[in-house]
């Protein structure tokens, strides 16, 4: 009995020395540079980082179904909306806490269970032939409904999240009502029905089917760096980029979010992980190979994003939370003015 007691006592202690140096990250990011990260954090504390990546749907759903089973530590998206909705399912908690995370993330880009690691903005996209300069002076997102863009708009479906997280915004600063209205003003602007992603809008300004688009800033980089093509790095060079709303609250701003998974078997790796995303090195290594901007101070974005501006202002006043708590709201004023 007492060698199998000490048997016993040993098999925990191994199970348990395992358990405590790992971190499971299920991950909507599909950027081969974020596995490389992984490994540069598991270099530097001796942590392996497991990763399952797939669609955010199909994640939350894994993750949701597995319960107290899942072996989920943190949960990496692309968009505010799909953390705070996460969050609202209760499949979050509290714990991103920690001095270093409340120092690096400003307060309106973090909850205790989710915070962001990257920004983008989401801009409007022009044909500069096309679109005069006293058309685009002053120009905000609430704007985009003036008929004299009828005809002229394209931007994605309304189940596109990016879409949503706009909308949502549009929603907590100026009520549901005006959104509603905003977005049948929108619906009438539009060049075509909604299809395609954000590099698809921006291709349709270049090829003269729309004059204005509304895509995230990263896409421009994408396509200018070469990545996508030459079709599409020769699109990007037609169309030149605006930030909506700089004589009032900003640019609209989102993020990619780390999120604490409610039953996180190795809760204070996901923190420490989170705190080296967070850092100097990691923000470097983020900015430089999806051309989102960095969430530190002191980290400066990859030269293409730079070339596009960086004295914008962003839209600080409004929290990313309210992405996820507006997020009904927006999709119901959306499909009621027609928006596919």
């Amino acid at each position: 009995m007492k060698r199998i007691g000490i048997i016993s006592i040993l098999f925990t202690f191994i199970s348990s020395f395992a358990l405590a140096n790992e971190v499971n990250v299920f991950s909507a990011r599909h950027y081969d540079s974020d596995i490389q990260l992984y490994e540069k954090f598991t270099a530097k504390s001796g942590i392996k980082v497991n990763v399952v990546s797939g669609k955010s749907k199909a994640l939350e759903k894994r993750i949701i179904e597995e319960g107290a089973d899942s072996k989920a530590d943190l949960y990496i998206t692309a968009d505010a909306g799909r953390c705070g909705a996460f969050k609202a399912k209760g499949m979050l908690q509290g714990g991103l806490t920690s001095a270093a995370i409340k120092a690096a993330v400003p307060a309106n880009f973090r909850t205790t269970q989710w915070v962001g690691i990257a920004k983008r903005a989401r801009i409007v996209y022009f044909a500069p032939e096309r679109v005069t300069g006293a058309e685009l002076s002053g120009l905000t997102y609430e704007s985009l409904a003036d008929p004299k863009w009828k005809g002229r708009l394209v931007i994605r479906k309304s189940n596109n999240i990016y879409n949503q997280s706009l909308v949502a915004s549009l929603v907590k600063n100026n009520g549901k009502k005006a959104a509603g209205a905003w977005a049948e003003g929108v619906v009438s602007n539009m060049a075509r029905t909604p299809k395609g992603n954000d590099r698809a809008q921006i291709m349709a300004v270049a090829a003269g089917e729309a004059d204005i688009a509304v895509a995230n800033t990263y896409y421009l980089a994408l396509m200018l760096s070469g990545k996508k093509g030459a079709e599409q790095q020769e699109a990007a060079k037609k169309v030149k980029p605006f930030f909506p709303n700089q004589d009032g609250r900003g640019t609209h701003m989102n993020i990619s979010c780390a999120g604490l998974v409610k039953d996180a078997p190795n809760k204070a790796n996901a923190v420490a992980l989170v705190e080296f995303l967070l850092s100097t090195e990691a923000q470097e290594h983020i900015v430089n190979n999806t051309f989102e901007y960095p969430m530190i101070a002191g980290v400066s974005p990859h030269p293409l994003v730079v070339a596009m501006g960086l004295d914008f202002k962003q839209d600080l006043k409004t929290k990313v939370v309210n992405y996820g708590k507006k997020q009904a709201d927006a999709l119901e004023v959306m499909l009621a003015a027609g928006w596919k």
